[in-house]
């Protein structure tokens, strides 16, 4: 609710809040969510995995047996850090993008969400700076913005965060005497730009990360969706001292299940499983117990590489409908992860057109959702993983008659911002 100055407010408790909870807004992709979840709509909004190819019948069993069989430690409480043997199993899944981790190292969380939660909540005082890709996960920024950080910025191009602008960020802020807590990334088909961190930058980053002393956050939900070629080494493989790596199993397997990971240097691996028992106590024994009977009993490379080629697929039928329905716009085309990262033609504002997208029947992400300040206007995240492809060409074709129907008004009143105002500044005809 926003400030009320007369004292007028619907909420009796608003001035009993602590002040990071006034910090809290709303996500825009689940403010979409009652909407695009309508079978009516084409959603290109959310990035939820396709599970429907999981062997759901197998999974049905599984479930059933771990309950009638093990039925004592599944449903009971477990360790505040997590499961051992799946400790040990994550060990194998990082080791497929060079990580040589020890299962002590490894805290088990609620989701790679609550790990950035936590993460967030022992480093981040009031006021202290994250440096984060432009643009950046939305989630990541709620949560910041929960715990009342200050996000500074760094632009990417094609080949992910620049080096260079951040060695100069971090010049700057500490020349400011501004703390600067660490640096988030998603270098591997980055939500929501699909770009991916090249090789030599990710070194580059990780020396001027550690010259600057700032810890790097490196979130990698999609580092093993690559489309055409085998996974980049982790920026922990390079450094474990300065990393702190977060994982999960959302993406390339179910995220019902809720299970993701931490991985981080001893003394920040013990802060983090007091912070996750003073928030949960500990993680779901029947969430992590099916996770480690899967991947001891299913083929979950094969499963990991069929969802490769099922999001393949869906990208290309993104790209190509792109190309055919709105050529006047601008997109980067992912080789891997789940969203294609579009600009709009001059004078469109993707926040703003898409109530009337709704209207059409289609939905997606404005991109103002992906920064910390009030830019993103001329973009939007579309999101490619979940409908199928013809559902994805029938999405983008109703998107671009929205896109053409704007894109008449501009080219008659001028930029969207304008539109409105010119609009609002004509004078009501004469009907004496």
């Amino acid at each position: 609710m926003s400030d009320d100055p007369q004292g007028t407010r619907l909420d009796r408790w608003y001035s009993r809040y602590a002040s990071r909870a006034h910090a809290m807004r709303a996500s825009e992709i689940r403010a979409l969510f009652s909407v695009a979840n309508r079978p009516e709509v084409v959603s290109l909004a959310g990035g939820m995995p396709n599970i429907s190819g999981l062997p759901l019948a197998q999974l049905a069993d599984t479930s059933a047996r771990l309950v009638r069989d093990f039925g004592e430690v599944a449903l009971q409480y477990g360790s505040g850090q997590g499961d051992e043997t799946l400790r040990e199993q994550i060990t194998e899944v990082m080791a497929l993008e060079g990580i040589s981790a020890h299962p002590d190292d490894i805290v088990v969380t609620t989701g790679s969400q609550q790990a950035l939660d936590l993460v967030t909540r022992i480093f981040i005082d009031p006021g202290d700076v994250v440096v984060a890709e432009a643009p950046s996960y939305v989630g990541a920024l709620g949560v910041f913005r929960a715990h009342e950080a200050d996000v500074v910025h760094v632009s990417m191009d094609a080949d992910g965060l620049i080096p260079d602008e951040l060695d100069a960020t971090l010049t700057r802020l500490a020349a400011e005497g501004r703390t600067v807590k660490f640096l988030y990334t998603v270098p591997n088909f980055h939500n929501p730009a699909g770009v991916t961190l090249s090789l030599e930058r990710r070194r580059k980053v990780v020396e001027i990360c550690d010259r600057h002393d700032v810890l790097i956050l490196e979130d990698n939900p999609y580092g093993l969706l690559g489309f055409d070629s085998e996974p980049l080494p982790a920026m922990r493989s390079m450094s474990e001292d300065g990393v702190i790596y977060l994982g999960s199993f959302s993406k390339t397997f179910a995220p019902g299940y809720r299970v993701g990971w931490a991985v981080a240097p001893h003394a920040v691996r013990e802060k983090l499983v007091l912070a996750s028992e003073s928030a949960i106590l500990c993680p779901s024994n029947a969430s992590q117990m099916s996770i480690s009977h899967y991947l001891e009993h299913y083929d979950w490379v094969g499963q990991i590489k069929n969802y490769r080629e099922q999001y393949r697929e869906r990208r290309d039928a993104m790209v190509g409908a792109l190309e055919e329905y709105i050529p006047d716009a601008t997109w980067n085309t992912p080789q891997g992860g789940f969203y294609v990262w579009v600009k709009l033609p001059y004078g469109l504002d993707a926040r703003e057109m898409l109530p009337r997208a709704v209207t059409a029947r289609v939905a997606y992400v404005a991109g103002t959702a992906f920064f910390f300040g009030d830019e993103g206007h001329d973009h939007m995240r579309l999101s490619f993983c979940y409908p199928s492809p013809e559902r994805i060409e029938e999405g983008v074709r109703r998107l671009a008659g929205v896109v053409n129907a704007e894109l008449e008004t501009v080219s008659i009143f001028g930029t969207a911002g304008e539109t409105r105002q010119r609009l609002v500044d004509f004078p009501s005809p004469d009907v004496s």
